[in-house]
């Protein structure tokens, strides 16, 4: 079955290129377009898109708020893959923590495009790019107060607690696996247990309860 795509952006240019590259793949279709948020919600509604590629900065509707509005209450939703600038450090970590599963730079080559989607639309979040651990590190300089562990925290295991921490650093099943001497599925199966048990939808939104639960502390090893 191939993976629904809805690109959402103001320019033409970027839709229509983006949707050539992606339709050229066997396992993607384009399924429609929109050059504002309030466009994308309208489409993303007719169309059931698996994953929205979502630009931050738009007329009538920004990406942020049509994305807080497309996952507001949970559910079956797309994931949301936020198309950005360098920038934009505030407006990428407000999208993670409105549900978006990662974000892409616009002028990223085709072949990190089509990872990007295929990426998110498996459920798991693009968090590996140096990119994004820099801007959630940089947002918890800024902001980060001395906020009190939840309770949530106290229902995972030491071990659980490892693969939280070391997600929140944007390490892949493979490195975690490779850091706590774990097989990669072991891992996988410590992911699973930390989604549930903190209610998260996936690896994007443990990043940002990492960091606002202070079981991370920005530039701590």
């Amino acid at each position: 079955m191939s993976t629904r795509i809805l690109i959402v952006d103001d320019q033409a240019m970027v839709r229509q290129g983006f949707g050539a590259l992606l339709a050229a793949q066997p396992d993607l279709e384009v399924v429609g377009d929109a050059a504002d948020g309030a466009a994308a919600l309208d489409a993303a509604a007719r169309l059931a898109p698996d994953v929205v590629l979502m630009d931050v900065r738009m007329p009538v509707m920004d990406g942020l708020e049509a994305t807080r509005r497309l996952l507001h209450d949970g559910g079956d939703r797309p994931r949301v893959l936020m198309l950005t600038t360098f920038d934009l450090d505030d407006y990428v970590y407000e999208a993670l923590r409105a549900g978006a599963s990662g974000f892409l730079l616009k002028d990223a080559p085709a072949d990190e495009l089509m990872h990007a989607v295929r990426v998110v639309a498996a459920g798991d979040a693009l968090l590996a790019p140096s990119i994004t651990r820099r801007l959630i590190a940089d947002f918890a300089r800024r902001r980060a107060t001395d906020r009190p562990s939840p309770a949530a925290l106290s229902a995972l295991t030491p071990r659980e607690t490892d693969v939280l921490r070391l997600i929140a650093r944007g390490l892949s099943n493979i490195e975690i696996a490779e850091s706590l001497v774990l097989a990669e599925q072991t891992v996988k199966t410590h992911v699973g247990r930390i989604l549930a048990k903190l209610g998260l939808r996936d690896r994007a939104q443990v990043v940002v309860f990492a960091y606002e639960s202070g079981a991370v502390v920005a530039g701590e090893r």
